[in-house]
């Protein structure tokens, strides 16, 4: 992967405009770091792409129309050497794991972007990786983590959308007891305190969405 020399073009796509603008004055302020671009959507962000074949992008995860993981893929299959960064708001995100398998070689936190945001830029730019310490090992940690089968999905799914055991298992097709050991199993896996726990666990890692 060769290196960026000379200024940095970059482009920010992120479904909240308040966000984009504030990745925006934060780069006003660096003389090498040009914004050549903005998207709201992953389809959007591959146009964009295109157009101005910037030298970082940084992707949203949660997006409209196509999310920012299928974005990555899409960017990646005609741009391999695109170099992307990822933004998230959680900590141990399971979208942010399968955005890393799609190609994507940085990871930022929102709450943390004033003090990483520049350095992460300058290292994508460099053709280096940008994983803080931190982050590296919770998803390192992520992925020595037993998943949850098929079933232990369908049945967190239904708890996040507020249904009761007994009304899973009618819907599946199994007894109660099988239903109360999914969620242990569940439980176990995501070292959840309660149903809800794990169902709050599940969001946040995007192992489950509302």
């Amino acid at each position: 992967m060769t290196a960026v020399t000379g200024d940095i073009r970059v482009l920010v796509v992120d479904d909240h405009p308040l966000l984009r603008e504030g990745i925006a004055a934060v780069l006003d302020q660096q003389p090498d770091i040009h914004l050549v671009g903005e998207a709201g959507d992953g389809s959007e962000a591959l146009e964009r792409f295109r157009a101005e074949r910037p030298d970082v992008t940084l992707m949203d995860l949660q997006m409209p129309e196509m999310n920012g993981i299928e974005a990555i893929r899409a960017i990646r299959a005609e741009f391999p050497d695109a170099r992307i960064a990822i933004l998230t708001t959680y900590r141990g995100d399971v979208r942010a794991l399968h955005a890393i398998k799609a190609g994507a070689q940085g990871y930022l936190l929102k709450s943390t972007l004033r003090k990483e945001l520049v350095e992460a830029i300058r290292a994508l730019a460099a053709g280096r990786r940008h994983f803080p310490a931190e982050i590296a090992a919770e998803l390192a940690e992520s992925l020595g983590q037993e998943a949850l089968s098929p079933r232990e999905l369908q049945v967190l799914q239904r708890v996040a959308q507020g249904a009761a055991n007994k009304q899973i298992a009618n819907e599946l097709g199994i007894s109660e007891d099988t239903i109360k050991g999914h969620l242990r199993s569940i439980m176990d896996k995501l070292s959840a305190n309660n149903r809800t726990h794990a169902v709050t666990i599940g969001i946040q890692r995007g192992i489950i969405e509302l």
